[in-house]
């Protein structure tokens, strides 16, 4: 199989560096399979070279180590990453009818059922398990439940799914829709911390995934209640900017005035504003998503050339003992708390593992970008920024790469081959 899909990958390619970026993208491809997926078919944030990975203890989850967040664990970002890196394997089974590209799209689906079945609370998305399969950090938060119902939606509409997974989704996604709905647009959490994290804020983050999952779910059920507050919210303000609507923060679209770059947190924003833009049919909306969704790309663009800045040959210890964390736990109870104390112990942790802060500033930045630039609807404009997007595919030796953070280079690499 892999001989035969690079040749598809190179065929797909114009000459030159594209080819180069099609086996860039092979080795990433295999990287993550061989590496990050556990035997839920849930991605994982970090292992070592060889694939070898510490879980917490179904007490460690208990207790709440390193911090009732799971931050910085190796299972933190499960739900988060199993729904965003289903955008590359169903844009790949569009582009290519790989049916390798379908069975690990469902294994991604199978992983994200899970992760919404280890909590007695309706609705909880878990970020991942420990070592029996089933204990799990008590908070999930709105930038794990996001990408979870919008992974499920693309698998959900892509062709792949059977009836029966079909019917399997819906109930999953209903159950956890109306959790949320009957929290005010809050994430459900376990017990003491209720809940974490919401959809209802006013901000680009905020108001692209509260519309998208009212859309949504009015497409998949066809219940009036869903298109309802979909109307309602799209013309509602609030927040610091009280004049703003969510529609408006729609079309402000991704932007970094801080000067602090996250796209790895806010192309949750900018999938949103994808598919509102496909599932819509009011062209006045569309294109106030058409714009959000160019102003993303162009702010993206700046993010790209921070790969260049990235050394393979980079030595830089990391401190795969996470554990090592521990010496500053404390109890928890409450959500500031539990951020409180992960603060603290990012800025310990960074310390003897600054190979995280190199992943994360000149790795996960530059690839998160690189697929938000080809979230644009723009086929001319993406075709024209492809060579800089291929140039941060060809960066990376994927083998050496800890974190598994680099895994859109896919998603970017297959929406590029269908602007072709």
């Amino acid at each position: 199989m892999r001989p035969l899909l690079i040749l598809l990958l190179a065929a797909a390619a114009p000459a030159g560096m594209a080819a180069d970026a099609a086996t860039a993208v092979q080795n990433a491809h295999d990287e993550i399979w061989r590496r990050f997926m556990d035997k839920h078919h849930v991605m994982l944030d970090f292992c070592a070279p060889d694939g070898s990975v510490s879980l917490p203890t179904p007490e460690e989850c208990r207790l709440g180590k390193p911090n009732a967040l799971g931050w910085w664990a190796p299972i933190e970002n499960g739900a988060m990453f199993n729904g965003m890196y289903m955008d590359a394997l169903v844009t790949r089974w569009r582009v290519t009818r790989d049916p390798d590209a379908a069975g690990k799209a469902r294994r991604l689906m199978q992983g994200l059922l899970f992760l919404n079945s280890i909590s007695d609370v309706p609705g909880f998305v878990g970020r991942g398990v420990s070592t029996d399969g089933r204990s799990h950090y008590p908070m999930g938060s709105n930038d794990q439940t996001f990408p979870w119902f919008h992974g499920l939606w693309l698998y959900w509409r892509s062709g792949i799914a059977t009836e029966d997974e079909k019917s399997t989704i819906l109930r999953h996604l209903v159950t956890t829709a109306e959790a949320i709905e009957a929290l005010r647009w809050q994430m459900p959490a376990e017990p003491p911390f209720g809940v974490r994290g919401g959809f209802g804020g006013f901000s680009f983050e905020d108001a692209p995934r509260l519309l998208f999952l009212c859309k949504m779910m009015h497409q998949v059920t066809g219940q009036a209640k869903w298109d309802a507050h979909y109307r309602a919210h799209l013309h509602q303000s609030g927040g610091k900017d009280e004049t703003k609507t969510r529609l408006e923060w729609c079309a402000h679209g991704m932007r970094f005035d801080d000067g602090h770059p996250h796209s790895w947190t806010a192309c949750n924003g900018v999938c949103a504003l994808r598919s509102l833009w496909e599932m819509e049919t009011d062209e006045t909306l569309r294109a106030r998503y058409h714009d959000g969704l160019l102003q993303s790309a162009a702010t993206a663009m700046g993010s790209l050339k921070t790969a260049a800045q990235w050394d393979n040959a980079d030595t830089s210890p990391f401190e795969h003992d996470w554990r090592v964390m521990n010496t500053q736990w404390r109890p928890q109870t409450t959500e500031h708390e539990a951020q409180a104390l992960a603060q603290e112990q990012l800025r310990a942790y960074g310390k003897v593992s600054p190979r995280r802060g190199l992943e994360t500033r000149l790795v996960r930045e530059p690839v998160f970008a690189a697929w938000v630039v080809t979230l644009a609807p723009d086929r001319s404009l993406l075709r024209q920024r492809a060579s800089e997007i291929e140039q941060v595919i060809t960066t990376y030796d994927y083998t050496r790469l800890i974190y598994s953070q680099f895994f859109p280079v896919e998603a970017a690499w297959w929406r590029l081959q269908e602007a072709r």
